[in-house]
């Protein structure tokens, strides 16, 4: 009975000193030292694009030179200036700061609405599973590339938000799917069930009981899909589907690699923003990595 008694206590001592969801995340970051290196190189380059464009005058960085035509890095030009003879470093503040903004916000906007349908259709089941997983089937098999393409083409003038709310109406799906199959499982559990019995609203049981124990796969998810949507929004811009060139973004700067020319002899217009894209990118990977590392051992855990 006594060794019950401190096998019990020991247990319950464990269960205390357990850390929190948050906590867990942040050791495995801690412990990774490549993922804690991308998370303070995310961190700078964030905060210097956004007091960066602050401080500069988007003006003055679009206004056409036609006598400063690709001219070289120097100490006037520090990334040298493009085929309009603007500032080619001014451009990638900003345009880092438009694709960081458009790439926040899809991941925002999709990720909202793919864990309300997602936990709305996993947790009721039924008639309202088989109706949302029908239209969620239907935006799957759309081609995403060419209908953003379309979507783009016929808005005259587009902004941030509308380019953003474009991407967002083709980008919910996948994490619905995957916060469905959580919410199947957590509606099954015993906690589910006893607050039903205690006469617990739905709304009350998806939101403060089953959404709190799925919300570390669903911070995973949207980790990776940011990295996602700002490879897309470059590639978008890339291809000419996405900004127009006057106003600047990673995917506008990397597009005049397309000319054989600028991309043999004039590195400077085009490997900044390459270079960038491609960084960004790993850091946000290897962030992602660490926090789902830090899930599956919450998972292994029961916590």
């Amino acid at each position: 009975m006594a060794k019950e008694v401190v096998e019990t206590t020991e247990q319950n001592e464990d269960s205390n000193i357990s850390p929190s969801g948050l906590r867990v995340f942040w050791i495995e970051i801690l412990r990774d030292k490549l993922a804690l290196g991308s998370l303070i190189f995310f961190v700078l380059v964030t905060l210097t694009v956004f007091i960066g464009s602050a401080l500069l005058d988007l003006d003055e960085i679009t206004k056409i030179d036609p006598l400063s035509r690709f001219l070289p890095p120097s100490s006037e030009h520090i990334l040298g200036t493009d085929t309009g003879g603007r500032e080619i470093f001014g451009q990638l503040i900003y345009g880092t700061r438009n694709s960081l903004v458009i790439g926040i916000l899809v991941t925002a906007m999709s990720g909202t609405i793919g864990v309300l349908v997602g936990l709305v259709s996993g947790y009721f089941g039924g008639h309202t599973d088989n109706v949302l997983m029908r239209v969620l089937d239907f935006f799957l098999i759309l081609p995403f590339l060419m209908i953003v393409i379309i979507f783009v083409s016929l808005v005259p003038k587009y902004t941030i938000t509308s380019f953003s709310l474009i991407m967002t109406a083709f980008l919910w799906m996948g994490i619905a799917r995957l916060v469905r199959s959580k919410a199947l499982q957590e509606r099954e559990l015993d906690y589910v069930n006893a607050s039903k019995t205690l006469g617990t609203s739905n709304i009350t049981i998806m939101f403060s009981h089953v959404f709190p124990n799925i919300t570390s796969i669903i911070i995973v998810n949207m980790t990776l899909s940011l990295a996602s949507n700002i490879g897309i929004e470059s590639g978008l811009s890339f291809l000419g589907f996405g900004f127009p060139e006057s106003t600047p973004s990673l995917g506008t700067l990397l597009s005049y690699a397309t000319n054989p020319t600028t991309l043999e002899k004039r590195w400077w217009v085009w490997a900044p923003a390459a270079i960038l894209i491609l960084l960004l990118m790993l850091s946000v990977r290897n962030v992602g990595e660490a926090l789902k590392r830090a899930a599956d051992a919450q998972q292994r855990r029961g916590t």
